[in-house]
């Protein structure tokens, strides 16, 4: 996976006009959707992992703050197969993010010294990223406020992510990414201690998303 991750921003890096970007600080929303699935992977209880129970059609969003290249974010996905709800998940995320230009800058002022771009951005960009964090999962539809009775499942997980898309305009873009994740979870209502209630699981998504991103710094 790590090989696979380097090649891509490797091959990317490349191919582009510019090097890797990061904003001093930005803020940015997503929505998103496309499919899911996951398995357990070790435990009593991996055959009722919740990514192997709540997979199929997944539909969420996400707000979050860059700050250079360190990511912080809170992102929220339901799982649906035919009309019933399997699950949702919520997870509070941080990593680094790198994102880099393919392709030439449009719009901006060309420096005539060293033929570069000053302001503008390229059409088409790429990006991968690593990030550790906490999720919890629930079988049936939150009901505001979030009750620790509706949780089903809660752990530590690491992702890996690679994507790409399309830049709309500066601030609004199109994409699609492939976020990659491993976690150690347990089921809640249960002793911490009780490892017999305690499970590896790892998921992987394909989705389409679109992006507004706000420069603040």
């Amino acid at each position: 996976m790590r090989r696979l991750i380097v090649s891509t921003a490797l091959i990317g890096l490349l191919t582009a006009n510019h090097s890797a970007n990061a904003d001093l600080l930005s803020g940015y929303v997503e929505i998103h959707a496309g499919g899911a699935s996951g398995t357990g992977l070790f435990g009593d209880l991996k055959n009722s992992a919740f990514h192997s129970q709540a997979e199929g059609v997944t539909y969420g969003g996400l707000v979050g703050v860059e700050v250079a290249f360190l990511d912080v974010w809170v992102e929220h996905n339901q799982y649906v197969s035919g009309s019933k709800l399997e699950g949702t998940w919520t997870q509070f995320m941080t990593g680094l993010d790198i994102e880099f230009d393919l392709g030439p800058k449009r719009g901006g002022t060309l420096l005539p010294k060293t033929k570069r771009y000053k302001g503008g951005y390229s059409q088409y960009y790429g990006e991968f990223g690593f990030a550790v964090g906490f999720g919890v999962g629930t079988g049936q539809q939150v009901d505001p406020p979030l009750d620790i009775s509706e949780l089903t499942d809660r752990g530590f997980i690491a992702q890996a992510s690679i994507g790409g898309g399309i830049r709309l305009t500066r601030l609004f873009s199109l994409g699609l990414s492939l976020p990659m994740q491993a976690g150690y979870l347990l089921k809640t209502n249960t002793p911490a201690n009780d490892i017999s209630t305690n499970y590896g699981s790892m998921q992987a998504a394909l989705l389409l998303n679109a992006r507004f991103k706000l420069q603040i710094k």
